[in-house]
Parts: C-alpha cells; sequence; structure tokens
C-alpha cells in the first residue's frame, strides 16, 4: 500500500501545506511522508505533525498518488534526476518551486512517461490559513489533475487557476507579495519611533491599521483607488504624505520591483 502525498523538500511552505490538509481532514497524517536533508526539518514534521519523515527523496515519492516539489529552484534539476525512475506512472507531480516550468520537470523527470504536472504558486499566509495559490497544468495534467491539487491547496488557501505563462507575474505579486507588505509596516514602525512612539506603540499601531484596511479591502466591493479616497480628506494629513509618495515615484518604484521579481522568476527557470 502506498502513501497520498510525497513531500520532497519539508521547508515552511511545505509545513503550511501539511498542516492545513491535516486540519481540514483531507489527508491524514498517515497519508504523509516528507522527506529533507535537515534533522531539525525532519524533527519538525515528525514530533510537532505527526507524519512520517524521512531523509531520502526516494522514500518519500515511492508509492506517492501525488508529489509535492518544494526545494529550492536551483536544486530541482538534481532531485528530479533523482526521483524520475521512482515516481509511478500514475503519480501527479505538483510543484511549488519559483520559476520552473512543467516542460522543466517534465523533461528533467526523464523517460517516455506523459508526466502529469501542475505548477502551483503559494504564499506564506496559508500559515495561517489565509494564502492565496495560483495553479496552472502542464501539458499532460488534465482537469481532474487541477480538482486533485486544488483539494489540496484550498485547505489553507484561496486558489486561482490560469495559463502557465501568467505565473511569473503571479510569484512576482502574491508568492513575493508577503514581504512587500511586511516591508511597508516595518518602514510604519520605524516612522512612529521617529515621532515619539515606542517600538511597542508603532508596532501595534502599525499592524492593526493594516489588518484592518485589508479586511476592508477584502470586504468591499470598492476599488483600493475608491477606498483610499475615502480617507484622503482635501488638504488634510493623508493628501500631504500621498502627495510626498508621489513626488517620489513610490507608485512606480513598487511596479519596478515587482517587475523585477517577475523577471528573477524567469531567470531562476532558465
Amino acid at each position: 500500500m502506498g502513501h497520498e502525498l510525497g513531500i520532497v523538500g519539508a521547508g515552511n511552505m511545505a509545513e503550511a501545506i501539511a498542516r492545513s490538509v491535516i486540519a481540514a481532514g483531507v489527508i491524514r497524517k498517515e497519508g504523509i511522508v516528507a522527506a529533507d536533508v535537515s534533522p531539525a526539518r525532519r524533527e519538525v514534521f515528525a514530533k510537532q505533525i505527526g507524519v512520517k519523515a524521512v531523509e531520502r527523496n526516494d522514500e518519500a515519492v515511492r508509492g506517492a498518488g501525488m508529489v509535492l516539489l518544494s526545494v529550492k529552484p536551483q536544486q530541482m534539476k538534481d532531485v528530479l534526476a533523482g526521483i524520475g525512475g521512482i515516481i509511478g506512472a500514475d503519480t501527479l507531480v505538483v510543484s511549488i518551486a519559483a520559476g520552473i516550468s512543467s516542460g522543466f520537470i517534465e523533461k528533467n523527470l526523464g523517460g517516455a512517461k506523459a508526466w502529469r504536472v501542475i505548477r502551483a504558486m503559494p504564499n506564506t499566509p496559508m500559515l495561517v490559513g489565509q494564502g492565496m495559490v495560483a495553479l496552472a497544468r502542464g501539458r499532460h495534467a488534465g482537469k481532474e489533475d487541477l480538482k486533485a491539487a486544488r483539494r489540496i491547496f484550498e485547505a489553507g488557501a484561496t486558489v486561482l487557476e490560469l495559463d502557465e505563462q501568467k505565473m511569473d507575474a503571479v510569484t512576482a505579486m502574491s508568492g513575493s507579495g508577503p514581504a512587500y507588505f511586511f516591508y511597508l509596516v516595518e518602514q510604519m514602525i520605524e516612522a512612529g519611533v521617529k515621532l515619539g512612539l515606542s517600538p511597542q506603540e508603532a508596532q501595534v499601531l502599525a499592524t492593526r491599521t493594516c489588518i484592518g484596511a485589508g479586511a476592508m479591502l477584502a470586504n468591499s466591493s470598492e476599488m483600493p483607488q475608491e477606498l483610499r479616497k475615502k480617507v484622503t480628506s482635501p488638504g488634510g494629513t493623508t493628501q500631504a504624505a500621498i502627495e510626498l509618495m508621489e513626488s517620489k515615484q513610490m507608485g512606480e518604484i513598487v511596479v519596478a520591483a515587482i517587475r523585477r521579481a517577475a523577471e528573477r522568476s524567469r531567470e531562476l527557470g532558465a
């Protein structure tokens, strides 16, 4: 008897996925085997999550109905070469590696098999059940394969299906997006401290303000531009701040930064 999910690379994102599917009852603990070279990461999966954790990738993928590839893009070629001869022909392969195309995975798994590959890009808010995941299928994957992958990720995220050519943009926006948000909060806290608030006061104010604004955005039918205008009174404090941001070309900087992230995703795939 095999197992339902074999995880190759038991990092933080794989941990979030494992925890969410177990908590939602999608897969039982006994149905997951996770592989990682790090003893510390194996200990997290074995002792905290309660799944079988192994050092060797072949132990995780042999007999698995689905294989989750969650290794670094730079490691992917070697990992694929090591497991291509072990994965069953009926196994669905799901990759969350930035920049790595389904074609790259199919080629480096080797052989004449029509590998069924789903490319996914989750983000770290999956750790708290508020993730965003985009899914794109490779040339041999079908609608049922997308459905199987969606079932895994919906346990902790909103899922969007799209064409694979858009995945670099997704990586730049939602994959890396939480870091942009955290960076903004960092700067807000620093500004508050410089204005005389304590670090603790500044952190509470910045964090709760951003949480509240995010909730408004998620629960409103209005576009962010309209919500912003409602906070911006003519001649007021918000307008003064926004005008300064615009004079420093903050909008252009954000767009350029996300474009650079997308470029880097393509570079990793090369």
